[in-house]
């Protein structure tokens, strides 16, 4: 069984590996353990065995416990996915008077009314479906940032790798898919785990959904890291479990629990599954620490025991010592640490917004079909009369209206239609699923910097849901953190994206050994001190939508016109900055205290240049121009130059009149020797 990248033999387990794509965590008991069993933990040999059958039996009875106190948690999952599939027909006519109605031939509760209409109207899944659209626009994207300066470089570079772990693991979509159990039953469940199948063996880290039907925890608890044990249960294939597990051929494999099912379109047989049950649970260690183990089983068969592997038996299976389980609640309850979702507050209007649309439809259905009262002395022919082809119906007998009647149905009032739109827009408030928050506006508004304030406006139910997944998400990156510390033993080689490169990529190398603890030297009673890095996560939204892009650009737009990026007013836009709060703020003050330094630069070496020039005109030509250096800051020339101007006009404009122009102001006798220096082209 290969473990944290080695191969290691597990004195009483059955091989196999402890992740095997199986998720799997356990929250346990916070109290201290007694004296008698932290003297047992000290004193047990190598191969001591301390996780055995007997355990395995306890833990299944203890997971029979856990699944009973979720029975009602279960149930709602599985009708709430019928409302979300529209098959909520199958839902309302399932139960009838409190009781369960007895199935028809195929299995499927029989309809109220045979026939009666059963529209679905599509209201709950629409809010459903914008709730996650705005979601998927503020896809999260985390940053490290150190608690110490010499930490610097390290949150540099975990910036950088954490997306490309994320991208690895295929995040988005798990992020997609759990985003639909948030909004459908209101928790969404992942799973961190280290998986050493990964990478050939190498082992990398593994982030998964979590099916809730598949976790278990302590019923009362609101907190899934305080409970006492945790179990995730899969169902695999009898087959692949003898082909990982030979010991398991032969062998009864008793189910430790049934797993609740959905209702599924398909046939699926479990027949030859087995629940493989992973189970963690939390002990103190004798310094104190809170180590939390990991067992495996299938029935009362052991496959695996953290407890029972030497390495891991004294410091854990995850050095982080928590269970590597985050969930995402949408609207929390009390007594668990799940909560509900849109569908169980929107189902109700769904369903009288579709009962009012049947018996309304219903009506129609009725107004539109003619029917007829026939008295029994008036025999007609009910085949031809049924018949709409035949153009002569046969009567015997006398015919009048006292004998056939038409059948009128009085239809429905307006009153009725209104109520089914009332509970229409009460599921749009209760949802905050307004129309503008699906891209309609009221008539007169066309701008699209007034269409993006009234979604901004009505986006605060999606902003506030999204800020409790970005702390969910913070959880998750702080955990992969925690693994790359334990795990990342060898160097291993990440492409990032970098701006600053020609190709738009880059590579980095990355290892535990600048995460690991730090030795700080030795501390009064000379024990040596160690300092542990650590770094603090925050997410931001990697995509944006059209319109908060487009919001944005007029920002932009809007700020430059009114002339904060001209270096001149740079003071007053930094001090209208300060009053002012969005996003991107920081970026526009740099480039605003950008242009103010460049602008004094540019001023100052200006000033310089000038002074200069006067200092190289000489004493001569600033004794006549007594204003010359002041005339030379403001940019003019100096009027002591004229004299020096014509001669060197008379002189030419070759390439050594222009160096005598640049020295200063000539002697007499230094202006006759450079006219003698002239050479005369006439000279013969």
């Amino acid at each position: 069984m290969a473990f944290f990248g080695k191969q290691i033999q597990m004195p009483g387990s059955v091989g196999g590996s402890a992740s095997n794509g199986l998720p799997g965590v356990v929250p346990g008991n916070e109290q201290p353990i007694s004296s008698d069993v932290a003297a047992m933990l000290m004193t047990r040999g190598s191969n001591q065995k301390v996780i055995g059958e007997e355990d395995v039996k306890r833990a299944s009875e203890i997971l029979a416990k856990y699944k009973s106190g979720k029975a009602n948690l279960e149930e709602r999952i599985v009708q709430n996915e019928l409302w979300w599939e529209l098959r909520h027909w199958e839902a309302i006519r399932g139960t009838k008077n409190g009781r369960s109605a007895v199935p028809d031939a195929n299995g499927n509760p029989p309809p109220l009314d045979p026939n009666s209409p059963e529209p679905t109207s599509a209201w709950l899944f629409n809010s459903i479906m914008n709730k996650h659209a705005d979601a998927m626009d503020n896809f999260p994207e985390p940053i490290a940032l150190p608690r110490e300066r010499s930490d610097e470089e390290s949150a540099k570079i975990l910036s950088s790798v954490l997306p490309v772990i994320l991208e690895c693991n295929d995040f988005e979509q798990t992020y997609s898919d759990n985003w639909w159990e948030k909004l459908k039953h209101g928790t969404a469940a992942y799973g961190v785990f280290w998986n050493t199948t990964k990478d050939n063996g190498l082992g990398d880290i593994d982030i998964r959904e979590i099916d809730l039907l598949k976790l278990f925890w302590e019923p009362g608890i609101t907190d899934i890291q305080k409970s006492r044990n945790l179990f995730i249960v899969d169902l695999v294939d009898n087959d692949l479990l003898d082909q990982q597990f030979p010991q398991l051929k032969g062998r009864v494999r008793g189910n430790a629990v049934d797993v609740k099912e959905y209702i599924y379109d398909d046939t699926v047989d479990t027949s030859d599954k087995s629940v493989v049950v992973d189970w963690y649970y939390k002990v103190k260690s004798p310094n104190g620490k809170t180590l939390v183990h990991y067992v495996k089983f299938v029935g009362d068969t052991l496959l695996y025991a953290s407890e029972n592997d030497p390495d891991c038996r004294d410091r854990g299976f995850y050095d982080h010592g928590l269970y590597p389980v985050v969930l995402d609640v949408l609207f929390p309850e009390k007594g668990t640490p799940v909560g509900f979702g849109y569908v169980a507050i929107c189902k109700d209007p769904q369903l009288y917004v579709d009962k009012l649309s049947s018996n309304i439809l219903e009506n129609a259905m009725m107004a539109t079909k003619r029917r007829y009262f026939a008295s029994d002395s008036t025999n007609i022919n009910e085949d031809e009369f049924m018949d709409w082809n035949k153009p002569i119906v046969h009567v015997q007998g006398e015919l009048d209206d006292r004998r056939l009647k038409e059948i009128v149905c009085s239809p429905l009032d307006d009153i009725y239609v209104n109520i089914m739109q009332m509970k229409i827009e009460e599921m749009k408030d209760t949802a905050a699923n307004r129309d503008v928050n699906s891209g309609g506006v009221g008539s007169g508004v066309t701008a699209a910097a007034a269409i993006a304030a009234l979604q901004e406006a009505g986006n605060k139910a999606s902003r506030d849901m999204i800020s409790a997944s970005y702390r969910a998400h913070t959880q998750i990156n702080s955990m992969c953190i925690e693994l790359i510390r334990q795990f990342y033993d060898v160097t291993r080689s990440f492409r990032i994206i970098s701006p600053n490169n020609s190709s738009g990529y880059d590579f980095v190398d990355l290892n535990n050994s600048k995460l690991q603890d730090q030795p700080m030297g030795a501390g009064s009673d000379g024990q040596m001190l160690y300092r542990k890095p650590i770094f603090d996560i925050k997410i931001k939204a990697q995509k944006k939508n059209p319109f908060s892009r487009m919001e944005q650009n007029e920002r932009a737009k809007e700020l430059y016109n009114l002339g904060f990026f001209n270096p001149e007013r740079a003071q007053e836009s930094l001090g209208c900055l300060d009053m002012m709060d969005f996003e991107g703020i920081d970026k526009v003050r740099e480039y605003i205290k950008q242009g103010q330094t460049l602008l004094n630069i540019c001023m100052q070496l200006q000033q310089e240049n000038q002074l200069l020039k006067v200092a190289l005109m000489g004493p001569q030509a600033q004794a006549n121009g007594g204003s010359t250096a002041g005339n030379a800051a403001g940019g003019s020339k100096s009027s002591g130059g004229t004299k020096q101007s014509a001669q060197s006009a008379g002189a030419g404009s070759g390439l050594a009149s222009g160096i005598m122009e640049a020295q200063q102001p000539m002697t007499g006798y230094g202006e006759n020797l450079a006219k003698r220096s002239k050479p005369d082209m006439n000279t013969k």
